[in-house]
């Protein structure tokens, strides 16, 4: 990415995972420490450091990153690259570039994932465990001990689930788990050959069991969670386990005697997959129907099971076996979620495609071969796929790289249903798209929706599409946004959730804890200005889309053209250039302004509008600053009305 497209990503999402703006004035211990951070992040690729921007002071909530520029660019340039080589265990040789923004210097430090050997990347000077970091979210943490066990494990070939288990035998065998086995094998491939061996040579030819120092043949990680009797799986992983959890209602409810009922399944996963498949279905609505020429009626589950399948299957072939944390569904009145520890190895973005990130390969390989599980990473697109066919609203997952969890929602009905379609008549004025209807619905159903919420849904690989899709409903006043950058996400809003609540009504609700709170003075106008709070929130009448259309015709092909073609990111002086062409044309207000440039008219007038009044460059078309008809022209166009005959 080059400089004005990392800014730009900034200015869209706020520092995300892979970016981090600095001023740089120097290079200090925070800006080393996102360089160790950037080097360990397992599976992220690496990091950009943005050096010479940072975020103008007093912004509200579209606050945007603006260049400060680096005073001695070439001093910074060479004491980074010099600390990157002596400061650290491991030499980091980052790619720098510099660009010149507004006759200031940028640089952009890509910092390169180091390799698997190579971790952890410390500072030296602090040692173990203080000088390593990770990148969680868009924060660098210090790495716990976990952390430095799964950066040191990278250093071997060998995964954890091929790790040898001491004290176990073919003792800790489960006949039951092993039968499951040659029964899915059989169904896919009657002639394999392994069907004709016993259990040993069978687990030998899976790599399941190997020999110790003293020739002694023990499980691995893999063959135990596989194969092994309950008794075993228990003794050596006691909270590898599936629970099964049945909740009143949409939300989460902290009270287990609140919930319906909690069903813990230990043992083998060649036992589980079906115990668990079993529970789900029997608890799922079902939809009969009566062929055509037949006496008899079809029932069908609401969700195909093949769909049920490949999601348990999947969270349990990513499982991070080491979190110690046992693999939940839990079923909502509206949807079910599949929760296991570990974090999608592959980028969320690349969920659906072809290939595979595994975290456990030995354990992957065996339910390959029986066909539980789908192959070359098709199982997400095998299930939207399905899902598609059903008539029902599209699976969204969700990868948690801090929380380091994976969750798989899927709903029980159609985002179209009759109920929704009438509740979403409520919104027609605001000529929502498809896309944006089905994260609302989301939103409606769940109590929230993300960016990667928006992606699945509507099969979007570009992040900065979905936030710009969701900053439009925020504006609307369909959603409340919380927090920042990675961690952002957005939950319904009254007016959302009520629409025969006025906007006015809405405002003056008291949310719960106080979480669609807008911080304070984000309601406060800017002195001299008129900027009306649901200004940006109302879509303009019949009237005003009409005049706007009228007056935007009349604007040069040339202007017309650069309008069609804008670039997400300008700098300040070109956008108060393009500003001062709009007005030299005719007079605009602030709203029909916004609209034309996909600006936010509050940073707009607060911004731009107002210091080109100050500075003489543009004027007011009306006499009073507070007037909600103010319109702004350019200060050297003496064909527009003066201000003192409005």
């Amino acid at each position: 990415m080059n400089i004005k497209e990392l800014i730009k990503e900034l200015n869209e999402l706020d520092e995300s995972r892979h970016i981090e703006a600095k001023t740089a004035s120097e290079i200090g211990k925070a800006l080393m420490e996102t360089v160790t951070a950037f080097a360990n992040e397992p599976g992220m690729g690496g990091g950009y450091l943005l050096l010479g921007v940072a975020k103008e002071e007093g912004t509200l909530f579209q606050d945007e990153y603006a260049v400060t520029g680096i005073a001695d660019p070439d001093k910074v340039s060479a004491d980074l690259a010099s600390k990157c080589r002596s400061m650290l265990n491991v030499p980091i040789r980052p790619v720098i570039e510099r660009e010149e923004i507004n006759g200031k210097i940028v640089m952009s430090v890509f910092v390169d994932e180091a390799q698997p050997d190579q971790k952890p990347v410390y500072i030296k000077s602090k040692g173990l465990p203080k000088g390593a970091y990770r990148r969680v979210g868009s924060a660098d943490h210090r790495c716990t001990d976990d952390d430095l066990t799964t950066l040191f494990q990278g250093r071997s070939t060998r995964k954890y689930d091929g790790t040898v288990l001491p004290d176990t035998s073919l003792r800790d065998l489960s006949g039951e788990a092993i039968t499951a086995y040659r029964k899915e094998r059989r169904k896919r491939d009657p002639d394999a050959p392994e069907l004709e061996w016993n259990d040993e040579e069978l687990l030998r030819s899976l790599r399941l069991v190997r020999e110790d120092t003293n020739g002694a043949l023990r499980f691995t990680v893999a063959g135990m969670l596989l194969f092994g009797s309950r008794a075993a799986v228990r003794d050596f992983f006691p909270v590898a386990r599936v629970d099964y959890i049945r909740v009143q209602g949409r939300t989460w409810v902290p009270d287990a005697r609140d919930r319906f009922t909690s069903l813990d399944m230990h043992g083998p996963i060649f036992e589980t997959i079906y115990k668990a498949e079993a529970a789900i279905m029997d608890d799922l609505p079902v939809a009969f129907s009566l062929p055509e020429g037949s006496m008899h009626r079809v029932d069908k589950p609401v969700i195909p099971r093949d769909v049920i399948r490949e999601a348990l299957v999947n969270a349990l072939m990513h499982q991070d076996y080491q979190a110690n944390s046992p693999m939940q569904i839990i079923r909502y009145s509206n949807r079910i979620e599949f929760r296991n520890a570990g974090f999608s190895l592959k980028p969320e973005e690349e969920l659906g495609t072809p290939g595979s990130a595994l975290r456990n390969p030995k354990l992957a390989g065996v339910l390959h071969q029986t066909k539980l599980a789908e192959t070359k990473g098709s199982g997400i697109a095998t299930m939207r796929r399905l899902m598609h066919e059903a008539d029902l609203t599209p699976p969204t997952f969700v990868s948690d790289r801090a929380n380091n969890t994976f969750t798989a929602t899927l709903l029980l009905h159609h985002f179209l249903s009759a109920e929704n379609l009438e509740w979403l008549s409520n919104f027609e004025h605001l000529d929502l798209n498809r896309e944006d209807k089905q994260a609302l619905v989301f939103a409606r159903e769940t109590g929230r929706v993300t960016n990667a919420d928006y992606r699945n849904l509507n099969d979007v690989s570009d992040t900065l599409t979905a936030s710009a899709a969701l900053r439009r409903l925020r504006k609307a006043g369909l959603l409340e946004q919380h927090d920042k950058g990675s961690a952002t996400y957005y939950t319904p809003t009254e007016q959302l959730l009520n629409p025969t609540v006025t906007p006015n009504e809405a405002s003056s609700m008291t949310p719960p804890s106080g979480e669609m709170t807008p911080p304070s003075g984000e309601m406060t106008p800017v002195p001299g200005e008129m900027t009306r709070p649901s200004g940006e929130m109302t879509p303009p009448n019949d009237e005003q889309s009409q005049e706007f259309e009228e007056k935007t015709q009349e604007l040069p092909a040339e202007l017309k053209g650069e309008l069609d073609s804008l670039p997400g990111w300008l700098s300040r002086e070109d956008l108060r250039a393009l500003l001062l062409r709009l007005c030299r044309v005719q007079a605009w207000s602030a709203e029909e302004l916004a609209r034309l440039l996909d600006r936010s008219q509050k940073n707009l007038v607060r911004r731009h509008l107002t210091p080109m009044v100050e500075d003489g460059v543009l004027v007011r078309a009306r006499r009073h600053a507070n007037d909600p008809l103010q319109e702004y022209r350019a200060a050297d166009d003496t064909s527009q009305n003066d201000p003192s005959n409005a």
